[in-house]
């Protein structure tokens, strides 16, 4: 037979006897000198970024925007990492024109920018709708872009280079029409770093006939080099993830890794990832582990759309 339990029977508590203490010797986190300030009509850029709340994201955001000025003021590295989905929603011009005022001093990006990146300079126009061309077949077989950005890697290697200046040189140098909303092209004519960082078959010019392993492999390991390089002179500086959730974020800590392994001090630096969804890889690889022991880091979560050039304008206007 089994055993019957007797329940413990309970009762509401009393509240009578309660410790309670002053609210004026509380610590608060929020005050009245930290709200927002409401905006008037003819104002400028400025007083709206002022304006803004110093709490959470908006402090944050403030934050990178000094540590930027502050970088370039002392002559120190601000280097943009990033995905294609920046240059698919329209913000090649401003990424150009913070490369064209000193601001941003190097660039590192996965394979799939060069695509985006040469079909907008070439077409102007960029990005299929894949369900559909996949549905036919036809997903990633434009011939320009097979033909003309396995060329200009093909013939880059040949000349000592990496992927990004291979493109940027066949660009800059090219009669297309909008050459000059080319990122890859006017790191070429401006001769900062543009690093390209490549996954073997994951980008659609892997697909074509004119793909070269060995000198993709090739080009993306002299830029790998490259790029470890410029994260090895990051003291003081700082470094942007702007939408890659994989390839960047695990490049950048093996950069860092043999930077800091071959004695370069790499440890007071500002780590920033700007997406709309704050993934494992770039939480962990770009802003913590890096600045574990120093240094300072930032989630800037929002759409890149809106939050980089809000970025962008913050710093030009204060520089």
């Amino acid at each position: 037979m089994v055993k019957s339990y007797t329940m413990k029977k309970y009762k509401p508590v009393s509240l009578k006897k309660i410790k309670t203490y002053s609210l004026s010797k509380r610590k608060s986190k929020v005050e009245i000198s930290l709200a927002a300030t409401p905006h008037k009509p003819g104002k400028g850029f400025s007083d709206f970024i002022h304006n803004l709340p110093d709490i959470l994201a908006a402090k944050d955001f403030k934050a990178v925007v000094r540590a930027i000025i502050n970088a370039r003021k002392k002559k120190r590295p601000v280097v943009l990492g990033m995905g294609a989905h920046p240059i698919k929603v329209g913000l090649s011009p401003i990424i150009i024109n913070l490369m064209d005022r000193g601001i941003i001093t190097a660039i590192a990006a996965n394979g799939a920018c060069i695509v985006h990146d040469f079909e907008l300079s070439f077409m102007g126009r960029t990005s299929e709708d894949v369900a559909e061309e996949l549905c036919r077949g036809t997903f990633g077989m434009a011939k320009e872009t097979g033909e003309y950005v396995n060329k200009a890697i093909n013939s880059g290697i040949k000349k000592g280079y990496g992927i990004g200046k291979s493109l940027g040189e066949i660009i800059h140098k090219s009669n297309f029409k909008f050459k000059d909303k080319s990122i890859f092209a006017a790191a070429y004519g401006l001769d900062i770093p543009a690093t390209v960082h490549v996954a073997l078959g994951t980008d659609i010019i892997h697909m074509h006939p004119q793909a070269d392993g060995k000198a993709i492999g090739e080009g993306s390991l002299r830029d790998f080099k490259l790029f470890t390089s410029v994260v090895a002179d990051l003291e003081g500086g700082v470094y942007i993830n702007l939408g890659s959730a994989v390839i960047m974020p695990e490049v950048f800590l093996k950069t860092l890794t043999i930077a800091r392994n071959l004695g370069n001090k790499v440890e007071n630096i500002t780590t920033v990832n700007m997406d709309f969804i704050q993934h494992y890889r770039p939480s962990q690889n770009v802003l913590k582990r890096p600045t574990m022991h120093r240094g300072c880091f930032y989630a800037l979560t929002g759409h890149h759309e809106i939050m980089f050039p809000l970025l962008a304008a913050a710093v030009i206007e204060d520089i």
